[in-house]
């Protein structure tokens, strides 16, 4: 499979990528892992006329503490990230999910702007940034917007992203003493999880499911379940209300059903004791 004809330029700096997606308007897409785009543009499902390349991009390559949250710069490797200390130390259920992501190969060219931006409901970390009510920073021509997780992805592979916007940093609460727990159920190691539940317990409860919906969604009828006191099992027996699960070769939509309210139980009672 070969992708459609395409330019490529190669971006040194956030603005001059701004500045090369606004030329094409709609037609252009960011690479930087290319893990996500790659794949589509050989399907033939992404055509861009250009391809600008952010990887070399190295201010947007970080983690840091300031206040109660921890900034995220959007191409920061998977790898680095899962090892990161001050990751590790205030929010470690993003530290373990980014450390889960593919194999070793993926999560040392994958960067989490790639991931999150992509909007896949399959993958791993928009649930761990929904669940830890992450916010995401991103930057366009002449200004600079802050979008909630929960407000970001808006439909299949679809997100607030404007065709000129670049995702730059994601933000994130600090949780250093909250109790979470992320479970997933794939075939194979590396392979997308069937279903997917991250979970924490901070004050409040925080749900959020992988493959359970179009986009990486909320539980939030569990969440007010949890909130009410309802013991761990009652809990998991809401974990689809709302939601309409797919159907595909892997499984279909009620044993998602099913297979999520199983994980959320197993999530539910591993954070109570962590």
């Amino acid at each position: 499979m070969i992708p459609a004809k395409f330019d490529y330029e190669r971006a040194s700096s956030v603005d001059e990528a701004i500045s090369l997606l606004a030329e094409r308007d709609d037609d252009a897409k960011l690479l930087a892992g290319g893990h996500s785009l790659l794949p589509l543009m050989k399907l033939r499902m992404a055509t861009p006329s250009l391809l600008v390349d952010i990887g070399g991009i190295g201010e947007l390559s970080y983690v840091r503490e300031a206040g109660d949250e921890v900034l995220v710069g959007a191409l920061t490797r998977h790898a680095d990230l899962a090892r990161d200390e001050v990751c590790r130390r205030q929010v470690p259920l993003l530290a373990h999910i980014a450390g889960q992501v593919g194999d070793p190969q993926v999560r040392h060219r994958g960067t989490i702007g790639g991931s999150l931006s992509h909007g896949d409901p399959a993958s791993d970390l928009p649930a761990a940034c929904l669940a830890l009510g992450a916010s995401f920073v991103v930057r366009g021509s002449g200004r600079e917007r802050t979008i909630e997780a929960s407000d970001f992805f808006t439909g299949f592979l679809e997100t607030a992203l404007q065709p000129s916007e670049v995702l730059v940093e994601i933000r994130v609460p600090k949780a250093p003493g909250a109790g979470w727990s992320f479970q997933k159920f794939n075939r194979r190691a590396q392979d997308w999880a069937i279903v997917g539940v991250a979970a924490v317990k901070n004050g409040g409860t925080r749900i959020a499911l992988v493959n359970m919906a179009s986009t990486p969604v909320r539980a939030r009828a569990a969440e007010a379940v949890a909130d009410s006191g309802s013991p761990a099992s009652e809990v998991a027996s809401h974990a689809a209300d709302g939601l309409e699960p797919p159907s595909d070769l892997n499984a279909s939509a009620e044993y998602r059903r099913y297979l999520s309210s199983v994980l959320l139980r197993r999530a539910l009672e591993e954070a109570a004791v962590t």
